[in-house]
């Protein structure tokens, strides 16, 4: 039987298999950041496998991190109520829920932050590339008061009901935009070394697990995205002193999230999936320097566009020294019953790119069917 279908202990949760549904933005939420009720349907449909993890879509930590039209947020009362719903939904089924959570800093639309009356701010005032909107300097009070809400945020999600809650440290949104030197060109405490740009990630996961526990704290990095102008001179270095910290601080992570280079977002958006194994820069820029540095201090969960064929090499073969996990993004969308299919051999559904990010749209969010097979095994369990 392959490793993927072993268990692995994640924080306090014991996982009976290593297939995890990826942190995904679909946008099926009301204008007022508060997701539609076909969202627990949505997520519910994809805990069909007993003890599947599931990491929700981003979520805004407060008010002030709303930036995104229709995105959703966990502050409000209704927003909290509904997250409660989804964690419910899923927690019957027998499954495990973490909460992402993010600012997204100069990722979010400046036109629409600046209507709610929020500031539109990041690291430094550097624009996003093509971008006419010049963000604000974020302040040393606004520092901290952007980790206070992290901080919040992550309560707020475990008194919802989450197992947990995962930073999105990745793709050049707030928390990456302080780490990558493209972006911070701040010349105080918070930018210009290694360390200092590496200071504001820190402090989150500090702050996040002193709030609900360092077993229920995770955190998403990208070493080798370049997705909206988030790039380093030198991943290496950046990235490893990073986990340096988390070890020295005795930072027991539930979980490390790592995205291969296969995953950065400007692959999959503007070139064709079955050229990707043809850049030899992908097969160059490999994750084991950080799986090696971390040494199973906890488990990592991998995401980078992985299918039913490639799989299951990565984890009994490419990665088989380390405690692992694979996080499955796009072809978790296409098939609510993932896990089941890759246990019995069953092909995987095709997805429709053009409705992934179809706002408060039921197509392409809650009609891609289970197998027959999945089907007529529910209808046996419960005769």
């Amino acid at each position: 039987m392959s490793k993927i279908f072993q268990p692995l202990k994640v924080g306090k949760i014991t996982l009976p298999h290593r297939v995890v549904m990826a942190p995904l933005s679909r946008y099926r939420n009301t204008d007022d950041h508060v997701p539609l009720d076909i969202a627990v349907k949505y997520y519910s449909d994809r805990a069909a496998v007993p003890g599947t993890l599931i990491i929700s879509e981003a979520t805004a930590i407060s008010r002030n991190d709303e930036t995104d039209p229709n995105g959703p947020g966990i502050w409000s009362h209704e927003e909290i109520a509904q997250w409660k719903c989804i964690i419910s939904a899923v927690h019957a089924r027998g499954r495990y829920f973490i909460q992402q959570i993010w600012s997204l800093g100069r990722a979010g639309d400046a036109e629409f932050a600046h209507s709610k009356g929020i500031k539109y701010a990041s690291s430094s005032e550097n624009p996003m590339e093509g971008s006419d909107a010049m963000p604000e300097e974020l302040t040393e009070e606004e520092i901290w008061a952007k980790i206070d809400a992290f901080a919040q945020a992550a309560k707020t999600a475990v008194a919802a009901g989450a197992d947990g809650v995962e930073l999105h440290g990745a793709h050049g949104y707030l928390i990456d935009q302080f780490t990558r030197e493209s972006i911070n060109n701040r010349t105080d405490k918070w930018g210009g070394s290694i360390e200092n740009r590496a200071r504001f990630a820190i402090e989150v996961v500090k702050a996040v697990a002193a709030a609900v526990g360092p077993e229920r704290t995770a955190i998403r990095l990208s070493p080798w995205a370049t997705f909206q102008g988030a790039t380093s001179s030198d991943p290496q270095a950046q990235f490893l002193y990073m986990l340096r910290e988390f070890k020295r601080l005795h930072l027991n992570l539930g979980y490390i999230h790592l995205v291969e280079a296969t995953g950065d977002p400007v692959t999959w958006l503007h070139e064709k999936e079955e050229e990707l194994d043809q850049h030899k820069t992908y097969k160059r820029n490999t994750l084991e320097y950080l799986l090696e540095e971390w040494d199973n201090w906890s488990p990592v969960i991998i995401a980078g566009g992985y299918t039913a064929e490639n799989v299951f090499r990565a984890v009994d073969d490419l990665y088989d020294k380390w405690d692992i996990a694979i996080a499955f993004g796009r072809y978790f969308i296409s098939n609510p019953d993932l896990v089941f299919r890759l246990q019995n051999g069953i092909k995987l559904s095709p997805y429709k790119r053009d409705s992934f990010y179809a706002k408060k749209a039921a197509e392409g969010y809650i009609d891609y069917p289970a197998s027959e097979e999945f089907l007529q095994t529910q209808k046996y369990e419960q005769r």
